[in-house]
């Protein structure tokens, strides 16, 4: 019994022949906790993409970067990251809140390297965490379900050259960007958002 296919997998690992493959792969590589190798190399990542999937079945991907080692592992079960001020939308936030269910992609581009983990999200609040994120408005939990690497071989191999200086850090203040100071967007910002009185970056 697999707890990784269903039907629809199945039915294309059956029509190219790849089922034992697949068997296989799941076997030695699907695992329910994060191994030592998986908490160091998620610690050393800057970036992740997050996919989630709204009440309606609607899914959705999203980017989210920070500095390397934002994402952390409590433990061998649990990744915590911290939501920082965006566009508003919550479209990752609100999905993960109505459904649970996340797959989260962490990609090496300078050593190609991907690593893949699935499990169930809720949020929590900021301070709950210890020690904090700066900058966060909340964090979200993971309870790990699933953890395998893919296969790098399609990685594009890309060099860093600087990460984001909207990242936020302790006793510094962030940049505005600067959609926040455009006429379509100014006078609809919430209260207390730093581009109502500061000009853009």
């Amino acid at each position: 019994m697999s707890n990784l296919y269903d039907d629809s997998h199945r039915k294309l690992q059956r029509r190219f022949d790849t089922e034992r493959l697949a068997d296989r792969l799941e076997q030695r590589l699907c695992h329910d906790r994060l191994s030592d190798d998986d908490r160091a190399f998620i610690a050393r990542q800057d970036m992740f993409f997050l996919a989630t999937v709204s009440a309606a079945g609607q899914p959705s991907c999203s980017y989210k970067g920070g500095d390397p080692g934002f994402v952390r592992s409590m433990d061998a079960g649990t990744l915590v990251f911290p939501n920082y001020d965006g566009n508003g939308m919550y479209l990752s936030m609100g999905n993960l809140s109505a459904t649970a269910q996340v797959g989260m992609l962490f990609i090496d581009f300078a050593r190609p390297q991907r690593l893949r983990v699935h499990g169930e999200a809720r949020i929590v609040p900021a301070d709950a965490i210890d020690p904090p994120f700066a900058g966060a408005q909340f964090v979200v939990s993971v309870a790990v379900q699933q953890v395998f690497p893919n296969c790098p071989r399609y990685i594009h191999a890309m060099q860093e050259t600087k990460h984001s200086e909207f990242v936020p850090h302790e006793g510094e203040v962030a940049p505005v960007p600067k959609w926040k100071r455009m006429d379509w967007a100014v006078d609809v910002l919430p209260a207390g958002d730093p581009a109502r009185d500061k000009p853009g970056s």
